[in-house]
Formats: structure tokens, C-alpha cells, sequence
């Protein structure tokens, strides 16, 4: 299969199943969706089986939408349990970033695998620098600005996030701490995010790279069955068990941390992932 011997497949499939797991955790600890995770190791295994460089990173991120999608639903039906969401916030957002989605899926089509690390470089990296030297006086303001700016950036979400793999938890984050709500609060609200992006974007992704398979015909972890469009299904169907069995045992772990940890937590996180696409682009 993929052109690798039985031994080396075994460990690739143990390899995604830990890492699923590993995702899930995230998600529910962090309100993320896993893609932070899910993208740097499915870069690894699809450059291990001769994926092109010049599709192997939209297949990892469209991938990694895929699974966000039971991953999302676990990890934000367990922070509603706690009623630690504010579903006015999810409401203003959700056209918005659907619609920021679709333009990121179509800019997935036509974009240099560049593109997609830069964007995570800089997000990742923004976002870890709040997170762990930021300071209370770091604010826009103290509560959640009017509509349209709620709007704007809803869409800019849902644009990057489409071009990160991600379920928007990073930049939800960071948008909600800028304006005095709690970590918790955010990273519980972040969760439901991860649904509004994940089943656009998978859709949207599918679309992009569905002339890709024509372009690469020898190459068969782009083809059917193996994948649909920038979807690997081998991939999607390895993480998502472990993922979605661990999502709720993350959110239960998130709120028995205090404020300062989960913010330290979740910074360096995000400046391993940072760091991770660097080397990359500097490769």
C-alpha cells in the first residue's frame, strides 16, 4: 500500500492513531480543533509515502479539516454541558465565517504551498506571544465590540482558518482575550467555531483539489479510494477514533485548570507548531 513495506505502514498507523489522540486532547483542552496538530504530522506522513510538494501541504490542511469535524462536535458539545459557551457570539460569527471559509477554500486552489505555512507562522506566532507575555492591560477594550466589527472578523477567521486547517480556536482566542472575556469562556465558545469551519472547509476542499487527482495520477494518496479531492480519507478515517474519544476528557481537563496555566499551556503550543512551519519554509 502507497508503495511501503507492511513493517513501515504498521508504524504509520499507529503513528496517526497516537497522534488522533493526542488532537483530541488539544481540542478539548485548548477549544482548538486539532488541526495545529493534525497538519505538521500528516505533512510528515504524506512527504514519507511521495506526496509532491506542491500539493502536500493543501492535502494535509484539507485533510485536517476533515477531521475536525467530529473532533469540533465532541469537544463543544462537552463545554456546552458546562454552559461555559456564548452562543451570541457564535451566532453574529456563524454566517460570516462560513462565507470567509468558501473564499479560503478557493484560494486553496490556486495558492503556493508557501502560502499555507506562512499563515501559520504568523498566527501561530502572534498568538503565543499574547498568550505568555501578554499583560490585563493588553486590551481593546473591555467588552465585545458592535456588529460589524464582530462581522469583519468573523470572516478573517474563516479565511485563515480554511488556509491553516484549523477550526479557528487560535484566532478566536485571541480575539476574545483582546476584549476582557476569560480564557475559559473562549476557548469553550472557540470549540463550537471548529464546526462552522470544518464541514465548509472539508466540502470546499474536496473542490479544490478534485483536479489535482488528473494531475497526478501516479501518485495514489491522491487518488480514489485513497482520497477525494485535497481530502485524504486514509488519514481521516486513522484520527478520527482516538480524536474523538479524547476531546471530552480535554474539555474536562480545561476547566480544572487555573487562568495563568492554560494560557502558558497554550502558548507553548502554539510556538511548537510555529516553529515547526519555519524550519519548513526555511527548508
Amino acid at each position: 500500500m502507497f508503495g511501503i513495506s507492511v513493517f513501515d505502514l504498521s508504524w504509520l498507523v499507529v503513528a496517526l492513531l497516537g497522534a488522533g489522540a493526542i488532537t483530541g486532547l488539544l481540542a478539548g483542552v485548548f477549544g482548538v480543533g486539532g488541526g495545529a496538530v493534525a497538519v505538521p504530522i500528516l505533512y510528515e506522513l504524506f512527504r514519507f509515502v511521495g506526496v509532491p510538494e506542491e500539493v502536500r501541504m493543501p492535502l494535509c490542511v484539507g485533510t485536517s479539516l476533515a477531521i475536525i469535524i467530529p473532533t469540533s462536535i465532541r469537544s463543544f458539545r462537552a463545554h456546552q454541558a458546562k454552559g461555559a459557551v456564548d452562543m451570541s457570539i457564535l451566532r453574529v460569527w456563524a454566517v460570516p465565517v462560513v462565507l470567509g471559509v468558501i473564499m479560503g477554500s478557493v484560494i486553496a486552489r490556486y495558492a503556493p504551498a508557501d502560502l499555507f505555512k506562512t499563515v501559520f507562522v504568523v498566527v501561530a506566532g502572534v498568538s503565543a506571544i499574547r498568550l505568555l507575555f501578554g499583560k490585563d492591560s493588553w486590551r481593546f477594550g473591555t467588552d465585545m465590540p458592535g456588529r460589524p466589527v464582530m462581522i469583519v472578523y468573523g470572516w478573517i477567521i474563516g479565511v485563515l482558518s480554511a488556509l491553516m486547517g484549523i477550526g479557528g480556536g487560535q484566532l478566536s482566542n485571541l480575539f476574545m482575550t483582546f476584549y476582557n472575556r476569560p480564557i475559559h469562556q473562549a476557548v469553550a465558545t472557540s470549540s463550537g467555531l471548529g464546526i462552522l469551519i470544518s464541514i465548509p472547509g472539508a466540502l470546499g476542499y474536496i473542490y479544490a483539489g478534485w483536479p489535482r487527482m488528473a494531475d497526478y495520477p501516479n501518485v495514489i494518496a491522491l487518488q480514489p479510494p485513497f482520497a477525494l479531492g485535497y481530502i485524504s480519507l486514509v488519514g481521516f478515517l486513522l484520527f478520527i477514533p482516538t480524536s474523538a474519544w479524547m476531546a471530552p476528557i480535554g474539555a474536562r481537563l480545561a476547566h480544572r485548570l487555573s487562568k495563568r496555566k492554560l494560557e502558558i499551556a497554550f502558548g507553548i503550543f502554539l510556538l511548537t507548531v510555529c516553529a515547526r512551519f519555519f524550519v519548513s519554509l526555511l527548508g
